[in-house]
């Protein structure tokens, strides 16, 4: 049932609608076998139409898989949604929300109805959250990649679960024959009932809900209460009349709710006599108008009883001016307003913070003593300060039996900001007070706070957004919380971390080293980041066989990688870190992950995580995040699933997204280039050099090449000895790209071979969840060819464009990504350098270097043109310690060699002599 749950899944309707069926499918293996389910193919058109293998179920065997994996973290979304889908019929059909009728083939068939506003609203809000893979099956006859409209899917869906449940021998009562009550038995039309199917459709379509109106007369000495029915039209909500209206006769309530009111009423009352028995007495009047309610009934209404009308579809209504049920909340901090000592640390595991129980009823709250009096009094109606209240005997003695108790910082913390608290399994109000109130406010109105300076000490000029980030990231960890900065890429969080640390180096009680934890293929990236606007800051590698923290100076960098960490996690945790930082931070999106266990086990004065793609899949994800950065802030996993994420992920309750917000905002900070406040602020186009260490088995192989190669060029002179230089030259740039160009391998293995490949993952995850599109270069049009089809193996759709590409096709292709159809263009440099407009692109990325830096920007050049409206982020991929990083070098200083370099390219090696271009392809530095 699990590893059905992780498959895409759609749903195919039928006529009858309780034929239809559910297909598990995937995109690439037979789905996993499950008994009754037929296996068989599939058309999908998400991305692209393609044939896919699928397991169909019926809706009978179906449901308990989908119900099960809306509440799984690693279900697929489609999975999860048609799972709320079918809880949601499951929740119609409990309210009786159930209609027979005929389909357009003349089948008997139940389906969800009447449905009422507030039904539609949730059908349609639901509608909305539809991912695309679980409409993904074309519409018959409409083309291969016409998909089906969401809601009128969902609705077919919400009328197959209908049309499944009700078919018990109990059926002929409700459908007035004995056709909608067959189960098992095979279809057949049945049109001799077309002309009763449309009767009903007439009256229950415009039907009525029925509620009940709790009056009070206190004229005498005792108040006296009674339950009054009332209907309320559904196809016009602002229709509501008493059912002695109704009953009256020719009244205009009777005429507006037409002929089918009455029974609909009666079919009503008889569903909440079975929730409450009291009712009963409604169903044997004359005219279903009114009961007398004694205090015990009165009771009932304000205990179970209400729950189980609900439940049922019955609605009570209290008078507006009476004090009513007892509510309780917890006041959390110190008492009676005391500022206490301070807040304890927030990352400490020992320290409690105490709560205390307040209780109301209405807006009046209760003293002890008032609430042992309703306590004594044991009945439902009670005098108390010069007014009738109506309080459930039950909560009162409940409520004296509340004992205050404590939380963890980070618990009251998250209580405090949203304002509740979970208290043995319920959620209770939650109020602040002295230091704890303190810190909401702090925490959650940043812009009260005078923005720090930017350090001395840092070589750079912060733009504002950044100098922004730096002062909030300084105001979070100073209070000991973590954070995740989740700018989009290209705004500069390595910038900004660096600020972070030289200006935590400032105060003693934030001074130490800071560890960062990030991908390999980064750590290139990180130290010339941070030689270059921290000059004189200490940077470490613990990397690689000989690494070591002895003699680890106060304001050291120490930059690893997450599989180092895995390994070493117990020395690292030896350290007194000042801070650590999780680069990328989606790599522990995973909790159970041995990556983010181990994460977790190295204590520090400080954590932030790093990331443009806080929530990839689902929002267990940003949960695994920030409880890193701030433990328990979010609670265990699954209580933060059934309170928060799976409400909001599948959009049921509008409100869950703004609770979770409440919670979360305050932790984490999300800019976006498209931001009116940054936009300003970008240069229309962002230049970076990205340097990755080559792996093992790049170095070995670009060592041995320059030894072999240089030995030939010794003994060779003239044009010979030309051709060795630029096959060394091209040689070093295809290991510097992938081992496979270089040794021409037909079948290669593609994956972990390559650090340039591993960075350009990285690139690709980022810019994807951003929802961009980029363009990708290569000069060797096999390299591209490795690239797609590496590409295509992890589900990424490409383009490829080449110098054998015919014009048409060119067209077409340029026409697919400006439409965003692809979101990567992979393009051979020399064919794609000139005269094309690829202004879909916001990311270009250069995989390989060209020696003339104004190829590049030629080719970079087709993103930024006339017709871009957005800034572009251009990335050149560099291999460290390479032939690659010092011609870059050259290039950037443009100093010596390199004024020849620009003007005739790979040539000018040629005229290098044997030392001078032993010098520039020495590697330097190694691989890891």
């Amino acid at each position: 049932m699990t590893a059905l749950s992780r498959l895409p899944v759609v749903f195919l309707p039928a006529d009858p609608p309780r034929c239809g069926r559910i297909a598990f499918w995937s995109p690439a293996d037979e789905p996993p076998a499950y008994e009754g389910g037929v296996a068989g193919g599939l058309t999908v058109a998400v991305p692209e139409p393609t044939g896919v293998r699928a397991l169909r179920l019926s809706l009978e065997d179906a449901l308990p898989v989908l119900t099960r994996a809306r509440a799984l973290p690693d279900a697929d979304p489609s999975a999860a949604f048609w799972g709320t889908a079918a809880t949601e019929a499951l929740r119609l059909a409990a309210h009786g929300r159930l209609l027979p009728g005929l389909t357009a083939g003349d089948h008997d068939a139940w389906r969800v109805g009447p449905l009422g506003q507030r039904d539609l609203e949730r059908i349609r809000a639901l509608a909305a959250a539809m991912p695309p893979e679980a409409r993904a099956v074309p519409l018959p006859g409409a083309g291969p990649a016409r998909l089906p409209a969401a809601e009128p899917l969902l609705r077919s869906f919400l009328d197959a679960v209908a049309d499944c449940l009700p078919r018990t021998p109990a059926a002929v009562l409700a459908a007035g024959g004995p056709a909608h009550a067959l189960a098992g038995a095979p279809p057949r039309p049945l049109p001799e009932l077309r002309t009763w199917a449309a009767q009903v459709a007439a009256g229950h379509d415009a039907g009525v809900r029925v509620s009940l109106r709790v009056d009070m007369d206190d004229t005498g000495a005792r108040p006296s209460f009674r339950a009054v029915a009332q209907l309320h039209s559904l196809s016009d909500p602002a229709l509501v009349a008493d059912a002695a209206e109704v009953w009256a006769g020719e009244t205009p309530a009777a005429r507006a709710f037409g002929p089918r009111a009455r029974p609909d009423t009666l079919l009503a009352l008889r569903r909440a006599a079975g929730a409450w028995p009291a009712i009963g007495p409604l169903l044997s009047a004359a005219v279903p108008d009114a009961i007398e309610l004694a205090d015990e009934e009165i009771a009932e209404l304000l205990g179970p009883a209400v729950r189980e009308l609900a439940a049922a579809g019955i609605e009570v209504h209290w008078p507006r001016d009476l004090a009513r049920a007892l509510t309780g909340r917890v006041v959390i901090g110190p008492r009676d307003g005391a500022t206490g000592s301070g807040p304890p640390s927030l990352l400490s595991a020992g320290a409690l913070v105490r709560f205390s129980w307040r209780f109301a009823v209405g807006d009046t709250e209760l003293t002890r003593q008032e609430l042992d009096r309703l306590a004594e009094a044991g009945r439902p109606v009670v005098r108390l300060r010069d007014r009738w209240v109506l309080v459930d005997p039950g909560s009162v003695r409940r409520a004296l039996e509340r004992r205050d108790d404590a939380l963890t910082p980070a618990a009251a913390l998250g209580a405090a900001l949203t304002g509740s608290v979970e208290v043995g399994g319920e959620q209770v109000e939650a109020a602040a007070s002295g230091w704890l109130d303190a810190l909401r406010e702090r925490i959650t109105r940043p812009q009260d706070e005078e923005p720090v300076k930017q350090p001395a000490a840092l070589a750079a000029t912060l733009r504002d957004y950044q100098l922004r980030g730096l002062s909030w990231l300084h105001r979070m960890t100073s209070l000991g919380l973590g954070g995740c900065l989740a700018d989009d890429m290209g705004l500069g969080k390595t910038i900004t971390l660096i600020a972070l640390h030289v200006l935590r180096q400032e105060d003693p009680g934030t001074a130490g080293p800071t560890l960062v934890v990030c991908p390999a293929s980064l750590l290139g990236n990180w130290q010339r980041e941070i030689e270059s606007f921290a000059p004189g800051t200490a940077v470490r590698r613990f990397h690689g066989s000989d690494r070591d923290l002895d003699e680890l100076a106060p304001d050291t960098f120490v930059l690893t990688t997450y599989g180092t960490m895995r390994l070493d996690a117990e020395r690292l945790g030896e350290a007194d870190w000042g801070m650590v930082v999780a680069d990328e931070a989606q790599h522990v999106k995973n909790p159970f992950s041995g990556t983010a266990r181990q994460l977790r086990t190295i204590p520090a004065k400080a954590r932030v995580a790093l990331t443009g793609t806080p929530v990839e899949n689902n929002l267990s994800e940003l949960w695994a995040i920030l409880d890193w950065t701030t433990p328990g802030l979010l609670g265990p996993l699954a209580r933060f699933r059934a309170l928060h994420a799976d409400a909001a992920e599948s959009g049921t309750d509008p409100a869950a997204a703004e609770r979770l917000a409440k919670l979360v905002r305050p932790f984490l900070l999300r800019r976006r280039k498209s931001d009116p406040d940054i936009v300003p602020e970008l240069p229309p186009k962002t230049e970076t050099d990205r340097t990755v260490a080559l792996t093992a088995e790049q170095a070995g192989l670009y060592e041995a090449t320059v030894r072999e190669t240089l030995a030939a060029i010794a003994g060779a002179d003239g044009m010979a000895r030309r051709g060795l230089v630029m096959k060394l030259m091209t040689g070093l740039k295809q290991i510097c790209n992938h081992p496979a160009q270089f040794l021409g391998e037909d079948r290669p293995r593609i994956a972990g071979r390559s650090g340039k490949l591993e960075l350009l993952d990285e690139l690709l995850d980022t810019i994807l969840a951003e929802g961009a599109s980029v363009l990708v270069f290569t000069q060797y049009v096999r390299m591209a060819r490795l690239l797609e089809r590496h590409l295509a193996d992890r589900g990424v759709r490409t383009g490829f464009l080449h110098g054998g590409t015919p014009v048409p096709e060119r067209e077409r292709m340029v026409d697919r990504f400006q439409r965003g159809e692809v979101p990567v263009f992979l393009l051979s440099l020399k064919a794609a350098g000139t005269g094309l407009n690829l202004t879909r692109a916001e990311h270009v990325v250069h995989y390989d270097r060209w020696w003339n830096p104004a190829v590049e920007a030629q080719a970079t050049d087709r993103a930024y043109r006339i017709g871009q409206t957005r800034p572009v982020q251009v990335h050149r991929l560099c291999a460290e310690g390479t032939i690659e990083d010092r011609i870059a070098q050259m290039l950037t200083r443009k100093q010596g060699l390199a004024d020849a370099v620009l003007g005739s390219g790979e040539a000018a090696f040629t005229e290098l002599t044997d030392g001078e271009l032993a010098d520039l392809v020495a590697l330097r530095g190694g691989g890891r």
